[in-house]
């Protein structure tokens, strides 16, 4: 059991750790890591193991190994062999694929380390929280997540949200004061637990445990982690349920036909179990994960990185992108400009006394506020706090105590109309000033002051303060903010800005890049509009500014009923607005909840990014629902085909093996749809899932196909006389050449290989299938298939009505999206909506 750390004064918990107030050494940090390992819950890594045996938790695997078994103990040894080569097949092929979709997936978490502020060799130091040590001397500030549990030695208005593992949703105001040892968790108010958030105030604290002997790292090991399933793999899910039900459907059919025309039942059951197995999409997950994956590498070398493969058809579907201003319209390398007093004059005693609402120590390690860095690097004599009391984004306020004139003095820093309220004789003239230097784009922050003598300060205590001055700032505007805003469009996205600066700021900025144009909401206004209102209100907003983080959350929660929407934030206050988003963006370099809340990571922060990641995420999900829309026709018209052909044939029109050979290669070909070309109008609009487009296709393009199977059986009977091998041979080849070839012009609304040229691996894999299916008859293996070389009749013929289908296919989907958009193709069978409707959201 853990030391009972919290019961004894923190000077002692340091001297147990062999450290001190100015933290430990390098050198003795490598040691101590090397024996207690890294500060991780769990390895970043894809376990093969675990990948393999999800392989075998598939209902078509499971449909597999039940035929190859009855055929087996049926004496059809042939094959038993040929399903128990293809089950290895796409056991070996799902789990490869799914192998290196979860490397993918983990190199790139990976890459995004969070990191802690430690003091090592008596100066503050930001490393990897992996590399955190017992003894560190950890700095928390706002918005961190805490890296290891800590015996806490200093807290300055410390509140830490501690319900992942007490359920409490209030936060903690924590101490330095020992507890009791029995103290429950909730009531350890001197530690500082892993994986909690600060949500207001600085503290340190000494690292007392890392990794799995934190308290989150004990829970961790007595529970399994399995992410919860995603809508989009539930809808996957159900498109595969949908077909295994059709499947039952038909094995049916086929048990009652055979018993009607006094067939062996064995052989009617073997055929059946095939065509089930046939028309079920075995290699649906591993074609879905292939171009997921090939996806996610795509958008990493655009500097885009997905956490869950599967947001990365949302990063298509956006409709809106409501941004910050500061690091994305501008360039965020923020400029002091100057002090002034209340009047306008240069006065940089005003400066000096505001840098005493800064952290220096947070500073140092680059985890404060930008604006107060700026003001630390530019004062030359700063005042020093005795207290401090931190920033909040409600307050929009810091205060410190220091000593001015052998006084104690306390100093209210932050933006003017949260400092001005506060303030007793304001000159008139100032409020002109103020608004003429935020029009300019100059962003202020008010200082003011009032004696104090007490020993602890309050919100309450910033009031009945004197004005001081102003902190001028400048940031430049990016120079591809404009033209990124522009392309945005073109994709059919709107951008809202949302900054907690002041309306005239973001203006300024706004027109400063000829950003299009659109009204502008304040923070109150939302406060004062009700939903219909505020959803109205923002139909035309371009600009959301002197927003709270709840006002942010309400925004997007407002804007997701009109439409998909994207939010990008890095900040604390960002967390709650990044939840509730569609797509949660954040950077590399954001607070570790911004970071954590985000669905996708940016490695650079800039709108041109996010249109590089949208526009990839449509191509992804484009060639997605290529496979998606092909499987469901292709396979419903094979199953239209086999039901028919078993109700007027003598004989099995194709033996189980062949069924799920020529399944399995067509699987196999369209792993390499996720390199295919996507045509430019694909991308230019918002990419999401159409349920009744899907059931309409496979209603037009299923029977369809249907009919070149039954004219292919009416040549081998009618024209050839094909005995039963014949007639497998020649439908095997029709089949499966048409089923790959069909794929090329299916795969573009434009005329293809003219307007729309596929993608070479695709056009390979597809071509290569083709040539497979015409020579499997005629390699060694062909007997044990039950194939046998066909005639040139049977070749040609084949060939004609494959071209005849191609050729028809292209005019059908003409005037399939033609009628589409007219809406005048009637609509899909209600419980085929239900059935797929996992889809959607």
């Amino acid at each position: 059991m853990a030391e009972d750390w919290w019961a004894q004064p923190p000077e002692q918990v340091v001297a147990a750790f062999r450290s001190s107030p100015g933290g430990i050494s390098d050198h003795e940090a490598d040691e101590r890591r090397t024996a207690e390992g890294p500060n991780l819950l769990r390895p970043v890594r894809a376990r093969a193991l675990r990948v393999l045996g999800r392989q075998f938790r598939n209902a078509v695997l499971i449909l597999l190994i039940v035929t190859a078994t009855a055929s087996s103990l049926l004496g059809q040894v042939a094959d038993a062999v040929i399903i128990a080569v293809i089950l290895a097949g796409s056991v070996v092929l799902g789990f490869v694929d799914e192998y290196v979709a979860e490397r993918t997936t983990a190199r790139l978490q990976a890459s995004m380390t969070h990191r802690a502020i430690v003091q090592r060799d008596g100066r503050p130091r930001s490393i990897p929280v992996d590399e955190v040590v017992p003894g560190d001397i950890v700095h928390l500030t706002t918005g961190c997540r805490v890296p290891a549990d800590l015996r806490l030695t200093g807290v300055a208005e410390l509140l830490c949200d501690e319900s992942m593992l007490t359920g409490e949703q209030a936060p903690e105001t924590k101490t330095i004061t020992p507890v009791p040892e029995a103290a429950p968790l909730g009531d350890r108010l001197s530690m500082a637990y892993q994986g909690t958030i600060v949500r207001g105030g600085t503290a340190t604290g000494v690292v007392v445990a890392t990794g799995r002997s934190t308290e989150i790292g004990r829970i961790a090991q007595r529970l399994g982690h399995r992410p919860p399933e995603t809508t989009f793999q539930i809808g996957l899910r159900r498109f595969s349920l949908l077909l295994m039900w059709v499947a039952a459907g038909l094995v049916t059919v086929v048990l009652l036909t055979g018993a009607l025309l006094n067939r062996p039942w064995i052989e009617s059951l073997l055929f059946a179990l095939a065509i089930a197995v046939g028309i079920t999409p075995q290699l649906l997950p591993a074609v879905v994960n292939t171009s997921l994956a090939t996806g996610a590498r795509r958008l990493a070398r655009r500097k885009v990185v997905v956490k869950r493969l599967v947001c990365i058809e949302d990063l298509g579907g956006i409709d809106v992108l409501v941004t910050d201003k500061t690091g994305t319209l501008t360039t965020g390398d923020i400029v002091f400009l100057g002090a002034t007093d209340p009047a306008g004059a240069p006065d940089p005693t005003v400066a000096d006394l505001a840098a005493a609402t800064a952290d220096p120590a947070g500073a140092g390690a680059g985890t404060t506020d930008a604006l107060d860095a700026v003001l630390l690097a530019a004062t030359t004599a700063p005042a020093s706090a005795e207290l401090r009391l931190p920033f909040d984004h409600d307050r929009r306020r810091a205060g410190a105590v220091t000593r001015e004139a052998g006084l104690s003095t306390l100093v209210c820093k932050g933006a003017p109309d949260a400092v001005l309220p506060q303030c007793g004789d304001v000159p008139p003239e100032v409020d002109a000033m103020v608004a003429a230097q935020l029009s300019a784009g100059v962003r202020l922050l008010a200082v003011a002051s009032k004696p104090f003598d007490a020993d602890r300060i309050t919100p309450a205590d910033e009031s009945g303060l004197r004005l001081r001055g102003f902190l001028a700032f400048g940031d430049a505007v990016r120079d591809d903010a404009a033209a990124a805003v522009l392309r945005l469009a073109g994709l059919g996205i709107r951008t809202v800005v949302a900054t907690g600066d002041h309306p005239a700021v973001a203006e300024a900025v706004s027109a400063r890049l000829a950003l299009p144009s659109g009204s502008t909401v304040t923070g109150t206004e939302v406060d004062a509009l009700d939903d219909d209102g505020l959803r109205e209100a923002l139909r035309g907003a371009a600009i959301v500014a002197r927003v709270s983080p709840e006002q942010k959350e309400r925004v997007v929660s407002t804007l997701r009923r009109d439409g998909t929407v994207a939010f990008l934030g890095d900040g604390v206050n960002d967390a709650l607005a990044l939840h509730v988003a569609d797509v949660g963006i954040s950077v590399d370099t954001a607070t570790d909840v911004a970071k954590d809340a985000a669905d996708v990571v940016l490695l650079e922060k800039s709108l041109d990014v996010i249109a590089d990641g949208v526009e990839g995420g449509r191509r992804i999900f484009r060639n997605t629902l290529k496979y998606v829309f092909m499987a469901a026709s292709g396979n419903l018209g094979n199953m239209i085909s086999a039901a028919a052909a078993s109700a007027f044939l003598s004989f099995l029109p194709m033996l189980p093996g062949q069924i799920l050979l020529g399944n399995l290669l067509y699987d196999a070909s369209q792993l390499a749809i996720s390199t295919d070309r996507v045509d430019p109008e694909a991308v230019a609009r918002p990419a999401r899932w159409n349920i009744g487009s899907i059931g309409r296709f496979m209603l037009v393009f299923g029977p369809l196909s249907s009919v070149f199977d039954l004219t292919t059986f009416a040549m081998l009977l009618g024209l050839v006389h094909a005995d039963p091998i014949g007639f497998r041979t020649g439908w095997f080849i029709e089949s499966l050449c048409s089923q790959a070839l069909v794929v090329l012009v299916i795969r573009t609304r434009r005329v293809p290989f003219v307007r729309s040229r596929p993608g070479l691996p695709l056009l390979f894999a597809v071509l290569g299938v083709a040539a497979l299916a015409v020579a499997i008859p005629f390699l060694p293996i062909a007997a044990e298939l039950g194939l046998q070389p066909p005639s040139i009749e049977v070749l040609v013929a084949d060939g004609l009505i494959v071209l005849a289908y191609l050729a028809l296919a292209d005019a059908t989907k003409a005037l399939f999206y033609r009628m589409q958009e007219r809406a005048a193709l009637p609509r899909a069978p209600r419980a085929l909506h239900r059935a797929i409707g996992g889809f959607t959201r």
